[in-house]
């Protein structure tokens, strides 16, 4: 299992959740962990250089690419059955792998989804209008895939990694994750998805996603369901 962690100005927490993802040891799961700092202008570089045991490789981008671009460089670099995705900011907790592993031990799933709105065990109250944007996207993603998913914009979307190749994506933003769902689900057979706990930050504390980045997330589901 490839997880992934792209990371940009995050020494606030970087530390404390690659302890968390070390801690999880789930049998017949082997964890290969990428960091992938994206052009970090604080001491999260310096951080990860003191602690090279909480990682298996860790790549650093010159410049500050977006989320895309950094995800895209660990997907160069992973070689695991499966991609996970993990933020690096603690809203997500790396306790919930127990669940999303269990698809693929249990019924050799191509796709996993974690989402925070089916039966999770605990949910911060965030914003209102983050949860009304992120059902529009999940209900027009369903209408044009024929799918069922409750929460496409979570974090934690594990998939089988030779359901897409890197040099396949096309974009760099925010919609990637909608380009990488929409393309895997196209190839996938079995898709999951389970309930995980969702500790979102607010503005204030770092949150960095924004309601204008919607418009791209729509676009992109459109195209790659017409256009791929």
């Amino acid at each position: 299992m490839s997880v992934i962690i792209p990371a940009y100005n995050e020494e606030a927490t970087i530390i404390e959740l690659l302890h968390k993802v070390n801690q999880q040891s789930i049998q017949g799961i082997d964890l290969e962990v990428l960091v992938i700092d994206d052009g970090s202008t604080d001491a999260t570089v310096k951080l990860l250089e003191e602690h090279p045991s909480l990682y298996s490789d860790l790549v650093k981008q010159p410049t500050n690419g977006g989320k895309g671009a950094a995800v895209k460089a660990g997907l160069m670099r992973a070689s695991g059955d499966y991609i996970l995705f993990q933020d690096a900011d603690l809203e997500y907790d790396p306790m919930d792998y127990k669940n999303l592993f269990r698809p693929l031990l249990e019924h050799n799933a191509d796709i996993v989804m974690g989402s925070r709105f089916s039966a999770p065990s605990i949910t911060r109250v965030s914003y209102f209008w983050n949860k009304v944007g992120n059902g529009a996207i999940t209900l027009f993603f369903n209408i044009l895939n024929n799918t069922t998913f409750t929460d496409i914009y979570s974090c934690y979307l594990l998939y089988r990694r030779e359901l897409i190749r890197p040099d396949e994506l096309k974009t760099n933003g925010w919609e990637q994750h909608a380009e990488i769902l929409s393309r895997t689900v196209q190839r996938a057979t079995a898709i999951y998805e389970v309930p995980i706990g969702y500790h979102g930050r607010t503005l204030d504390e770092g949150k960095k996603i924004r309601a204008h980045h919607i418009i791209a997330v729509f676009w992109t589901i459109l195209t790659m369901r017409f256009f791929p």
